[in-house]
């Protein structure tokens, strides 16, 4: 009976510790723990030290690597920096702000700033309906090639400069990123602009448009949906107004990422109405903006774990890609048809990091191909560039909630 007794204790105590091994995260996740996960110590055995070895080399080659092949930050005069997209020949708000994230998570100071003056200096709008705002799109001398806005470059922006107040001290005379930030978060959600410029939020359905204009405010990009920034801007904003309009829209973009993701293959469209229905055309496709939303919804995982569905998706998910064998295209139809005889570094860094809420033998090879990946290099490192660096920061365990001291 003892030895019987001992057998059972010895079942169950391996099956729980089975089902610790497969969830992803810790209740509450890194805004409640601290700890953000490192998959590649987890999955691949790596150290500490080769992780950051790796972060290490492909920050010199995009910020200082060869002007011609392998950077993406270009200096000029002013004490300013832009990232250019070489593919396009042009800067870009996404690029701008995602330098600068790179550059807070990893304590980069100087060359935050240096962005960050020249979005200010070139893309910024001090006036007029779109006052506030960032032209998305500009020339390297910083005339503006589109002064419109794409909705995702403030966001990020926002969140950037809020870290960067989270995390150094004010200087005498420098940038105020907490005022700047606050500005941006005011700016976002207010309307009464004037003529067809409109909020970044749709006010009604608390959800992000595709651009601040009457013609683009009644859809969404899936990719530009980031709850785990919007709770921390529930938190964060200094008006009570604010922080209740940002945990509206954190509750909405999760319940529209359930409608977005197709129930067998998980995949998003680039562009998507308010119900999350894919719009008609060619955009209503699995495409390049979508490849964040793997990523969205599992860093919203490892970060807040507000929603068990995360994990169910980014298993779903992964497990289509999975599928597709030696060879996963970089476009595909919602169902799951592939619509390119093409593959991107950009899509396996967005389903690495997706390996945060997915169960561990579904994400390790998806882990181990962002690991094995060359630094991307040559005339379309721009966004596959970002997207690797960002999923190397993400799936590293170095992309982390920078809080307020009070909060820490």
């Amino acid at each position: 009976m003892l030895l019987r007794r001992l057998l059972l204790l010895l079942v169950s105590l391996t099956a729980v510790a089975g089902l610790a091994a497969a969830t992803p995260a810790s209740a509450g996740g890194a805004f409640v723990t601290g700890q953000h996960r490192n998959l590649f110590v987890e999955l691949l055995g790596k150290s500490d030290a080769e992780v950051q070895a790796k972060i290490d080399a492909a920050w010199q080659q995009f910020f200082y690597g060869d002007e011609s092949s392998q950077r993406l930050m270009y200096p000029v005069a002013g004490d300013m920096a832009y990232i250019a997209d070489i593919g396009n020949q042009d800067v870009r708000s996404e690029g701008m702000s995602y330098g600068m994230m790179i550059a807070v998570q990893l304590d980069k100071r100087a060359e935050f700033d240096r962005l960050w003056k020249w979005a200010k200096t070139y893309m910024h709008h001090a006036d007029g309906p779109r006052r506030g705002y960032f032209a998305w799109q500009c020339r390297f001398d910083g005339t503006h090639i589109d002064p419109g806005s794409a909705s995702d470059g403030e966001e990020w922006f926002a969140m950037t400069l809020l870290f960067a107040a989270n995390r150094w001290a004010p200087k005498p005379g420098g940038i105020d990123y907490a005022v700047e930030a606050q500005t941006l978060l005011d700016g976002m959600r207010r309307g009464n602009r004037g003529g067809e410029i409109t909020p970044i939020f749709n006010i009604e359905h608390k959800q992000v448009v595709f651009a601040p204009t009457v013609r683009d405010y009644g859809y969404t990009d899936p990719s530009y949906h980031l709850p785990f920034f919007y709770e921390l801007w529930a938190r964060w904003d200094r008006s009570e107004e604010g922080r209740s309009f940002w945990a509206a829209c954190a509750k909405e973009s999760r319940t529209f990422f359930h409608r977005a993701a197709h129930p067998k293959t998980g995949l998003m469209s680039e562009y998507a109405q308010f119900d999350g229905k894919p719009v008609s055309g060619e955009r209503g496709d699995f495409r390049y903006d979508a490849w964040r939303t793997l990523a969205h919804v599992a860093l919203d995982h490892a970060w807040f774990a507000s929603d068990p569905w995360q994990c169910e998706q980014s298993n779903r998910v992964l497990r289509f890609l999975s599928s597709q064998g030696s060879f996963i295209a970089d476009r595909y139809t919602l169902d799951g048809k592939p619509i390119s005889t093409d593959d991107s570094i950009g899509l396996f860094a967005m389903a690495a990091v997706a390996g945060l809420a997915a169960d561990p033998e579904l994400a390790k090879p998806f882990v181990q191909k962002l690991w094995d990946a060359p630094i991307p290099s040559g005339r379309w490192r721009y966004y596959n560039g970002l997207l690797y660096y960002l999923g190397l920061l993400q799936a590293g365990g170095r992309y982390q909630i920078h809080a307020p001291a009070a909060a820490k």
